[in-house]
């Protein structure tokens, strides 16, 4: 069985938000049914370090070893495009030698659009203080634009004295409680990276 490493954008700074971040991912792939094939997770801080981590994993080409990435689409993605055409047009990042166009994934726009998959969870996390009506019934999840699926967090979150909805330690204990499932139904482009990773 091969080795996936999946280098992940986020958590860069320190020892702590880099250990929460591969425990959130790791619970995450287990609760989705991958305990056996759940990659090892790599942390690089900012989308171009992960790229670059990725590209670096390439090059050097460790023997039964497999790197993935995966980071936030940020913007739409081009039904039209591949994960790598959308990276290039966005961000000017060119595809490896020798990686495919199935080792690269996003999150889509971001991070957050599942935990927005997760409404009862949200509301279990947050408590009775969280306002759900800023969550509208959006038909299409990974159609809502970055900016309002943050916006449509905090303002849901506002009114929660004892926790507010922020990057960091918060997001990596709603993705550690997250219901794949629900996210899978929800979000195509993860969809995609858990049906990979099963038949990893």
């Amino acid at each position: 069985m091969v080795a996936v490493k999946l280098y992940v954008e986020g958590a860069g700074k320190t020892d702590l938000q880099r250990s929460q971040c591969r425990q959130a991912f790791g619970t995450f792939f287990e609760t989705a049914g991958l305990a056996g094939r759940r990659p090892r997770t790599v942390p690089c801080g900012g989308r171009n370090s992960a790229y670059e981590a990725f590209a670096t994993a390439m090059k050097i080409g460790k023997h039964g070893q497999l790197p993935l990435l995966l980071v936030d689409s940020e913007d739409a993605v081009n039904p039209n495009h591949t994960v790598w055409q959308h990276l290039n047009v966005r961000d000017n990042w060119d595809k490896p030698d020798g990686a495919t166009d199935d080792q690269a994934f996003l999150m889509v726009q971001v991070m957050e659009t599942w935990f927005l998959a997760d409404r009862e969870m949200l509301r279990n996390y947050f408590g009775a203080e969280f306002r759900g009506k800023h969550l509208h019934a959006w038909p299409a999840l990974e159609e809502v634009p970055k900016p309002t699926v943050l916006d449509a967090l905090e303002r849901s979150t506002a009114g929660c004295e004892k926790k507010k909805y922020a990057k960091g330690k918060i997001s990596f204990e709603l993705l550690e409680i997250l219901d794949p499932h629900k996210v899978k139904d929800a979000c195509p482009h993860a969809k995609a990276l858990l049906d990979y990773l099963g038949e990893c």
